[in-house]
């Protein structure tokens, strides 16, 4: 009877492993479409042939990221306008936001996944749908916030793949030069022109593609992550700061808050760039509007000139990001929109010419049907 009973366990969690392996093996992808609309919020300067900087600040949501081609169709929409704008030529330096890339862990998932409420359940959906690559994970995991560390990691190859794919293909698509927001990976490197991750740290860091659909240079390391990010997201203070030679000039990018501070801009200074691309990211829908935290930043703040408090994040950000002590003579900071399951994202993109800032007018013609706060928005800078 023993035997029996025990063949039958057998049998039963055989059929139950092999079932949940076909589950995880299986992958849909819906044919719902957000908006691919997009409007233009600056266009300074007069067309000429020293080109021009060009930022998108597209609204996304997660079903965006349910294929890589779901996402180039987008983006590749977003491009489309602006070329029909006349805001693409082969100078055209494009930015995009910071954390653009890391959203790649969400390609090719469930269903469930996608329909979550919260960035929680969704992250449970990702590692249960995922368990190999859950586990290899957890094996290399180093950051403090270990689970999250795990999440980011277990489809690191992939999303490397995926973001040379998408971003380098739309680079030489359109012929254009392309700052590829940011992604976080461990140990990021540039080998033989592919992107390749490695077993180390996480690092956020940003790619410039070229009209070839190739890196330029290695990754740009975040320097300054937050307090919050640093759980999981290695601060690499000490390194290089890139800039790169494009059609348009001297270019060099800065990650976030790395734009805050001043001590980067000397070193710009110092290596000639010319043009500033920083890719930047405010979670939470009212994030740019709330209250600016100097705990977020730890005892760095101490070394910013913050002038009259308090502020808010948004003013925090224009005082601080472009800051006139660089001799670049243009720059521009792109910030991302959309909703990722309860997690928002906030921000105003706004642009900066010999030390002057230029914002979205306070009020602007929002495409038809579109909520204050949310549309995909074009901030062109002719140089």
């Amino acid at each position: 009877m023993r035997k029996v009973l025990g063949s039958l366990i057998a049998v039963v969690l055989a059929i139950l492993l092999v079932s949940y392996g076909l589950w995880t093996s299986k992958r849909r992808v819906g044919h719902y479409l957000t908006d691919l609309r997009i409007q233009v919020v600056i266009n300074d300067g007069q067309p000429g042939q020293r080109g021009n900087l060009l930022g998108i600040q597209p609204e996304l949501f997660p079903s965006d990221y349910s294929s890589v081609k779901r996402l180039h169709r987008k983006l590749a929409a977003y491009l489309e306008q602006a070329r029909d704008r006349g805001l693409l030529n082969d100078k055209t330096i494009v930015v995009l936001p910071e954390h653009i890339g890391t959203w790649l862990f969400a390609v090719d998932e469930k269903t469930q996944f996608y329909q979550a409420t919260t960035i929680e359940e969704a992250m449970n959906w990702l590692s249960f749908s995922n368990p190999l690559l859950f586990l290899d994970a957890a094996l290399h995991a180093r950051g403090e916030r270990w689970l999250d560390d795990v999440h980011l990691r277990m489809k690191s190859r992939s999303m490397a793949q995926d973001y040379q794919s998408v971003f380098g293909g739309l680079a030489k698509e359109f012929g254009v030069t392309l700052v590829a927001g940011s992604i976080i990976l461990p140990n990021p490197q540039v080998q033989d022109g592919k992107l390749q991750v490695g077993t180390g740290a996480l690092y956020n860091s940003s790619l410039v593609f070229g009209h070839d659909g190739l890196p330029m240079g290695q990754p740009q390391r975040q320097l300054f992550p937050n307090v919050y990010q640093r759980g999981y997201i290695r601060a690499d203070k000490d390194a290089r700061l890139n800039v790169i030679d494009t059609p348009a000039g001297r270019l060099a990018t800065l990650i976030g808050s790395d734009s805050w501070y001043p001590d980067n801009y000397t070193r710009l200074n110092e290596r000639g760039a010319e043009l500033i691309a920083v890719p930047a990211f405010v979670a939470g829908n009212g994030g740019w509007s709330e209250p600016w935290r100097e705990e977020k930043h730890e005892t760095l703040t101490a070394h910013l000139n913050l002038g009259q408090q308090p502020l808010t994040e948004g003013e925090a950000w224009r005082r601080l990001t472009l800051s006139p002590l660089s001799n670049a003579k243009a720059g521009i900071s792109v910030f991302m929109r959309g909703q990722f399951w309860d997690q928002g994202s906030a921000g105003h993109s706004f642009a900066s010419r010999g030390g002057q800032s230029i914002a979205e007018p306070s009020i602007s013609a929002a495409p038809k049907g579109a909520k204050p706060g949310h549309g995909a928005r074009l901030i062109n800078l002719w140089l």
